[in-house]
């Protein structure tokens, strides 16, 4: 549930950008909540043919979401895989990459610093004293070194994230997710969710956490948390006989790759503080009403936020944090002779047009 404030925060933080290939709107609001949790990551050009957006739904905390917005895309680009033309296993690869680095004293360092337990000054004194060893360095490709200090054995925070991210390369997006933040695209005005969201109660869920050793209680994960995969939340990720992906709580992300073409409007990526108050069809019909009179998508996200926002926090739904991502594709995506070749082959090969649709126990 959280804890409510006596009158909403209804402040916006607000973002537009665009490149030749696309043009984004962003919004969020902290809401009836008494933080805000929620964090997000807009980058049109994370290179020269990839654009990246992220929506990171803490809980527990704000510093793990905060952590994911700062760090998934600069390690996304930096693991091997992303430089050998596989972004899906450098995404992948990711969310794990996140749980490690949280761990031990740099990672708690960083994370003090993001939640603001220590101030800039303690920061910068703790940074000096627990700094890594000086050397070469030059055989280490990755930058995040090993750190000793007092929280060397720091098993990572007891707080967590969800974290639903899309890559845009040419014609093909990915979308990769962990827990209840969703993405849907919409292809001639209909809602397809490329993403699921992670309950505890869906069966291969429910399976995972059952034979890790954790149960499941009125909805909730040892009856605490509502949702079956998150970055953080390391207490549910203590089981030293199994993987990553086999723990209680898993970072694991579900992958959908989508071949883009000229009927595909739109992607969304949002919280659940969305989701909870629109079916994914609904969000479409919404934005798409909006774009006959906006063309500032910040402003149509905005819109969806007001809409959203419940009027009292008696009925639970429309108080939690809010963002969301709107993502615009120019058209023509594809080259003249690409579209022509392509319908050429239409006929027999259209079943394979429509995006690969995710079923969501809360989306109709």
């Amino acid at each position: 549930m959280g804890i409510y404030l006596s009158t909403p925060k209804t402040e916006k933080f607000s973002e537009d950008g665009e490149n030749g290939r696309l043009r984004y709107g962003l919004a969020s609001m902290q809401g009836w909540r008494a933080t805000m949790e929620d964090a997000h990551a807009a980058y049109p050009d994370l290179d020269a043919s990839t654009s990246f957006f992220g929506v990171y739904d803490g809980h527990g905390g704000k510093v793990v979401a905060k952590f994911c917005a700062k760090y998934f895309h600069q390690q996304v680009l930096k693991n091997e895989a992303y430089s050998a033309g596989d972004i899906g296993t450098s995404i992948h690869k990711t969310f794990f990459r996140m749980d490690e680095m949280m761990r031990g004293q740099r990672g708690w360092r960083e994370l003090a610093v993001l939640g603001d337990k220590i101030n800039k000054l303690s920061g910068m004194i703790e940074g000096l004293i627990w700094s890594p060893r000086s050397g070469e360095g030059n055989d280490q490709v990755d930058d995040w070194a090993f750190e000793e200090g007092p929280h060397s054995d720091f098993s990572g925070p007891t707080s967590g994230s969800t974290a639903c991210v899309a890559a845009i390369r040419n014609n093909q997006l990915l979308v990769a997710n962990a827990g209840d933040s969703r993405c849907v695209i919409s292809r001639k005005g209909q809602a397809y969710n490329l993403s699921r969201d992670h309950k505890p109660d869906l069966e291969v869920e429910r399976e995972r956490i059952l034979n890790a050793g954790g149960f499941i209680h009125a909805g909730r994960i040892n009856g605490s948390l509502n949702l079956a995969r998150a970055v953080g939340d390391m207490e549910f990720k203590q089981n030293k006989f199994l993987p990553a992906e086999k723990q209680i709580v898993t970072a694991n992300p579900d992958i959908n790759t989508v071949e883009l073409c000229d009927d595909d409007d739109f992607i969304v990526l949002a919280c659940d503080g969305i989701w909870d108050c629109m079916s994914s069809q609904q969000l479409v019909d919404f934005v798409h009403k909006q774009l006959n009179t906006e063309s500032k998508l910040s402003l149509v996200c905005e819109r969806v936020l007001d809409r959203c926002l419940a009027p009292s926090t008696a009925g639970g739904e429309g108080c939690d944090n809010m963002t969301m991502i709107l993502v615009q594709f120019n058209k023509p995506i594809h080259s003249a002779t690409t579209a022509a070749a392509e319908e050429q082959s239409s006929s027999s090969n259209q079943a394979d047009t429509e995006p690969k649709p995710v079923d969501t126990e809360s989306s109709s």
